[in-house]
């Protein structure tokens, strides 16, 4: 009997095992949002000691690794991403003895530490942007300056061209004490860093060796896309960007093709610059790679760009966001499969694969995707080749949480509108940490927390689901021990869809156990024969799968009659009989 139908699937072959990999390689990432996560001195707001006493949490689930959203000094306009300080620690956070003792905790429970480095601004509280300001000749070309253009039609003074900001309105503030404009593509109190100057580039190099002198493992680098501007044209003046008929809101971001502020030549040097630093400190301090994850909303090419040129390298991580940018809550399973293999195809020689659901600037990927299709895509997430970027909470399931117009904090949907705020809003996203049934979710010991708990902490909580013998922790628990698998290591990917709701690939190395993975993105159970695609013989044993699933891990079916459950992911693997052979369905 013919065993594979002769759909068209991909082939990918991973990189040999033959060396030991790097302690990154293959690793699973989890992102910190500190001011959320853990408070330990009971004020409400997360902190340094909190994410301390939870490190061994982290090692627990078998996490590689954990970035944390900013943890310098800042007046928090942007809650971190406005720094007034590169070298000091946020107060409200704690100490430089509080970041040190982090540090050396992580190392004893075998866990390394990302810090989040935002290169393209500081606050306007920086001492930096005061003497930048105060027209100090050191600092005069710190940030972006221009006098301004008179208006033809007015004769009054206006902003240098009509660049937006990614938060609404002109990304052009005027300043009475210099008399000019200065550029913030984010906030009005985030001004943007020169880095045509090269004072700016070494100052921002001797931040990230400070770090890196502290024992970190690398960066997050925060926003790069936004680095540098097309420089002034032969008149002294910036040119307009065009407009996007397609987004008629003056105002909006999305009013302006950015082509102008966004992904510049000169940008893509510098994430290469910044990789040969960190290389350059492992040579010289000696101990374990130090790696770079870049954020880069921008087009698949230019992602791809930054893993390096061919002659330089750049970002270990550079952020799969063609994965998490597509509206995968609408896709069908035939797109979904032409994205991994789009990012498999596309990747340089030598590189990883990285996959990324989720983070501090995104709704929860449960309110995303469907809080049945959680687990899903906690399982696609995992078993996929390459690294798995986790944000805070979605390993348990955590959803939005609702907060009003009037309640919010975030800068973003600030500048927005009572009928257009929430869909901007990261608010919704950054709410704390659930913890446990106790009051305020364990977060704090206080009797306040900076955004609200989500009201349904007291059944979806860290706690809860490590003591239940079936948990959305449990399962990513699950898939986080199988990723060390050899076929998951190391094995082939086979990916297809089959029709318009079943995502369905194997992993197997040679000699090792094939596994199969089933995803149904639909809301109908679907019966197919496995072994149309994947030779599993005569019997497989469910590893995992969804909570809401029929099925019970270590239940042993048969492949050629599964039935794929609505919103249901499962992992599968190959049984063997009591002599060490496969069970084929066409023997005797």
């Amino acid at each position: 009997m013919k065993l594979f139908a002769s759909a068209i699937v991909i082939v990918i072959a991973l990189a040999s095992d033959c060396w030991a990999k790097d302690w990154w390689e293959n690793g699973n990432y989890y992102q910190i949002y500190p001011r959320s996560f853990r408070d330990s001195d009971g004020d409400g707001i997360g902190d340094l000691n909190g994410i301390t006493e939870k490190l061994q949490y982290l090692k627990d689930i078998g996490f590689t690794a954990t970035w944390l959203s900013p943890i310098f000094k800042s007046p928090m306009a942007d809650f971190g991403y406005d720094i007034s300080d590169f070298y000091q620690i946020h107060p409200e956070y704690g100490t430089m003895e509080d970041f040190e003792r982090m540090i050396k905790k992580a190392k004893e429970v075998g866990i390394k530490i990302i810090l989040d480095f935002v290169p393209n601004h500081s606050s306007d509280e920086n001492e930096w942007f005061r003497k930048s300001e105060d027209n100090d000749p050191e600092y005069r070309d710190f940030y972006v300056w221009h006098n301004g253009k008179i208006s033809s039609l007015t004769g009054e003074r206006e902003p240098p061209s009509n660049w937006l900001s990614a938060f609404r309105y002109s990304a052009w503030q005027w300043s009475e004490k210099r008399q000019q404009y200065y550029l913030h593509q984010f906030a009005i109190k985030q001004p943007d860093l020169n880095y045509r100057n090269p004072h700016v580039v070494e100052e921002m190099k001797n931040v990230m060796r400070f770090w890196l002198g502290k024992g970190i493992a690398g960066f997050r680098i925060d926003a790069v896309p936004f680095l540098f501007e097309k420089d002034l044209g032969s008149n002294n003046n910036y040119l307009d960007e065009p407009v996007n008929e397609n987004c008629p809101d003056p105002n909006d971001y999305c009013h302006l093709h950015h082509i102008y502020t966004n992904d510049q030549p000169e940008t893509f040097d510098m994430a290469y610059q910044w990789r040969a630093l960190a290389d350059e400190f492992k040579r010289e301090h000696g101990g374990d790679t130090r790696i770079l994850m870049t954020e880069a909303y921008t087009s698949f090419e230019n992602i791809m760009k930054f893993y390096g040129d061919g002659l330089r390298n750049g970002s270990h991580i550079p952020f799969n966001f063609d994965f998490l940018s597509s509206e995968l809550n609408y896709s069908n399973a035939q797109e979904v499969v032409d994205h991994i293999k789009k990012w498999m195809a596309a990747m340089p020689k030598g590189v990883h694969a990285n996959w990324v659901l989720g983070n501090h600037d995104n709704h929860r990927l449960a309110s995303r995707l469907g809080v049945n299709r959680a687990d899903l895509f906690n399982i696609l997430l995992q078993t996929l080749p390459g690294n798995a970027v986790t944000y805070n909470g979605e390993e348990l399931g955590m959803t939005d949480v609702f907060i009003s117009w009037e309640d919010s904090v975030d800068p973003q949907a600030c500048n927005a509108s009572p009928e257009t705020y929430y869909a901007v809003s990261r608010d919704v996203a950054r709410t704390p940490y659930q913890w446990d049934a106790s009051n305020l979710a364990g977060f704090t010991t206080g009797d306040h927390s900076w955004l609200p708990v989500a009201a349904n902490y007291t059944t979806v909580n860290a706690l809860a689901q490590l003591r239940a013998p079936q948990s959305h922790l449990q399962i990513f628990k699950k898939l986080v021990k199988l990723r060390k698998e050899p076929s998951f290591q190391d094995g082939e990917l086979k990916i297809q869809a089959i029709e318009d709701d079943i995502v369905i690939y194997s992993r197997e190395k040679k000699g090792s156990d094939l596994y199969v993975i089933v995803l149904n993105l639909g809301t109908h159970d679907k019966t197919i024969n496995i072994n149309k695609y994947y030779d599993m013989g005569k019997k497989a044993e469910i590893i995992t799968t969804s909570m809401q699933s029929k099925m019970v891990d270590g239940q042993v079916i048969d492949p050629t009659q599964f039935v794929a459950q609505a919103e249901v992911g499962t992992v599968l693997v190959q049984v063997f009989d009591i002599h060490g052979r496969y069970y084929h369905y066409d023997t005797v």
